[in-house]
């Protein structure tokens, strides 16, 4: 093929149609500077100007052919530590954005490189989100300024409570990842005094403003479940923000670890093999999975063994999920232990990305997944769908700056093998033996992380029976474990654990529905006793502040919008349901009711995720 001709040919098609000028000025630009031309333009270039074309040779090719000494004039990259020049044919390292010689390269380099990459690089790879930030700004505008032109000045006083307790817990994390735990006096952390004290604060200032005591309860109630809604929005939508931002300069794994994946499954034949194809399917290079049996009666074994060769298969008699998570880490040999429930279906990148995890700092011993609810199909479950979503992507994201992340889930969940074995194994004394597991790790001394990155998709319940079912075990479990690991509250050995999150898990467990059903009556006896106005006032505050919440969650986490007009059941209906069933397992634990093992019957539908 003459060049000439051919250019000559692209030439004078480009001034003769209209039609593609941009890609023949292209192709002519490549074909002057003898760059490669691929397959498809070839057969393109054919067609318009009737030649055949052969391959040529791009400019590299032509370049080291006539010269195959290396271009001196090349700008060469200094080696970091020793400030020498980089040469081509030497072994090199990039950490961020400095490069080493292989040698050079040691554990304090790096260390130096990750401080150089977090202070200066970093800033300018992430971009940040200019809805997140627009969520985050309109969420604080309608918080203060709500308070102070619509409430008055009890409000503001007792929202000033609650900004205080923020500005304390904003400070102490405010220079370093995770706050290092300190010993100190037995006493209640300053939440937990916070959240009994401050009623009773409300109650003296609006009983000193003249109001009566017919009065007085309907604002107490509605006053206090504000400032404990100023507090959790003012602490966890900034730290979910940070922690986002952390998340995404986390960097590649360099290694991955043996990686053992435990599936223990109790009756499972309607998901367990879309678990376990998924788990195949996931991108991981060095891992095992072990499927434990835990004395199923159905056909679940008879499915998992069409696996046989592709995992490794254990039976045992039916002892609970407890044990049967205990016999598949006895068996396992990975360095990291991943387990994953039998209805849950993970990412393709899910193990790499919880593998990263680890790496934030040297005491983290386990990593969270970010669990989805994959059969959005009815009312019900699109609100459990919500509900994850605003609790994994603000409240977790929050503790996890804290380090202190209380339930690493059944469902996707990682631990260091070592750390497990020294804290012991899974315990029968409760139903929810992934939160008992956690607190002990967290009451060790060690730091918990996630990743929502991680994706792991699971069957929620889509009936009331089924959800009822659920949350029955969950709360009574819950507070199987408060009960367990009460000493914590007062103990100041164990860090956040005892300042935060603990004090946290009080809140949701007691104070939350409470609140939450109280206000709801309080509300309809303001309205009935002609303070309706001020009813009116406060609710819109918090709603519009919960639509907000909501869709920063759901701008943080790239989930569907669509979710968005579903927030209003998680203030009024879902809500409510909620507040109901804790405080019934409140009262069969004070009754000493058995708590007893329910699961929700399995649908067995597999809807596609992203």
């Amino acid at each position: 093929m003459n060049k000439t001709i051919l250019i000559t040919k692209l030439e004078d098609e480009i001034k003769q149609t209209k039609w593609n000028r941009i890609r023949n000025k292209y192709l002519l630009n490549r074909i002057k500077q003898n760059n490669e031309i691929y397959q498809l333009d070839k057969i393109y270039l054919e067609k318009i100007t009737k030649l055949k074309i052969v391959k040529t040779e791009n400019k590299s090719q032509q370049i080291s052919k006539k010269n195959a000494t290396i271009n001196t004039n090349l700008k060469l990259k200094k080696c970091n530590t020793c400030h020498k020049e980089i040469k081509l044919d030497e072994r090199s390292s990039k950490y961020g954005h400095v490069w080493h010689h292989e040698l050079c390269f040691n554990k304090k380099d790096k260390e130096n490189c990750k401080n150089l990459d977090n202070k200066k690089d970093r800033k300018k790879i992430v971009k940040k989100d200019p809805v997140i930030i627009g969520f985050t700004i309109a969420i604080f505008a309608i918080l203060i300024s709500g308070v102070y032109f619509i409430l008055g000045p009890i409000s503001m006083i007792s929202m000033g409570v609650g900004g205080v307790v923020t500005a304390y817990y904003l400070l102490r994390t405010s220079t370093k990842s995770f706050p290092q735990n300190k010993s100190g006096k037995n006493m209640p952390s300053v939440f937990l005094i916070f959240l009994i004290v401050s009623p009773f604060i409300i109650g003296g200032m609006i009983i000193y403003e003249g109001y009566s005591l017919l009065e007085s309860p309907s604002r107490i109630v509605l006053l206090w479940s504000m400032t404990i809604s100023f507090f959790t929005t003012m602490l966890f939508v900034p730290l979910a923000v940070l922690s986002k931002n952390r998340e995404d300069l986390r960097p590649d794994i360099k290694s991955y670890p043996r990686m053992s994946v435990i599936i223990p499954a109790y009756n499972e034949e309607k998901v367990i093999a879309h678990t376990i194809r998924g788990l195949l399917e996931t991108e991981y290079p060095n891992k095992e999975i072990i499927f434990v049996d835990d004395g199923s009666t159905d056909k679940t074994l008879d499915i998992v063994n069409q696996f046989k060769g592709k995992i490794t298969i254990l039976h045992k008699e039916n002892g609970g999920k407890a044990t049967a998570l205990n016999y598949g880490i006895a068996c396992s040999n990975g360095e990291i232990v991943v387990i994953v429930d039998a209805d849950t279906i993970i990412g393709r990148t899910s193990l790499k990305e919880i593998v990263k995890g680890f790496d934030v700092h040297k005491k983290v011993v386990a990593v969270a997944g970010n669990v989805k609810v994959r059969n959005r199909t009815n009312w019900i479950t699109k609100c459990q769908a919500l509900e994850y979503i605003t609790g994994i992507q603000i409240v977790r994201r929050a503790f996890e700056i804290f380090g202190s992340i209380t339930i690493i889930p059944g469902a996707l969940g990682a631990f260091k093998k070592s750390m497990l074995e020294e804290c012991g194994s899974y315990g029968k004394d409760t139903i929810v033996e992934d939160y008992d597991q956690t607190i002990k790790l967290l009451k060790a001394g060690f730091i918990t992380s996630g990743s929502t990155k991680a994706t792991a998709y699971t069957e929620a319940p889509n009936t009331l029976k089924n959800f009822v079912l659920q949350r029955k075990r969950w709360f009574r479990g819950n507070i199987q474990v408060f009960k367990r690991h009460s000493d914590a509250l007062t103990n100041q050995r164990f860090g956040y654990l005892q300042k935060l999150s603990l004090p946290y898990l009080f809140l949701g467990m007691v104070i939350a529905p409470i609140i939450g059903l109280t206000a709801i009556i309080n509300a309809i006896f303001g309205i009935i006793i002609g303070d309706g106005m001020y009813v009116l006032q406060v609710t819109s505050i918090f709603v519009g502040v919960h639509y907000l919440m909501t869709a920063l969650a759901l701008r943080i986490d790239g989930e569907d919008m669509k979710l968005l007009p579903y927030a209003g059941f998680l203030v009024f209906g879902y809500k409510q349901i909620v507040d109901i069933l804790l405080l019934v397992a409140l009262i069969e634990n004070f009754r000493n009711t058995k708590a007893m093992w329910t699961s929700a019957r399995r649908i067995g539908v597999v809807n596609e995720t992203k």
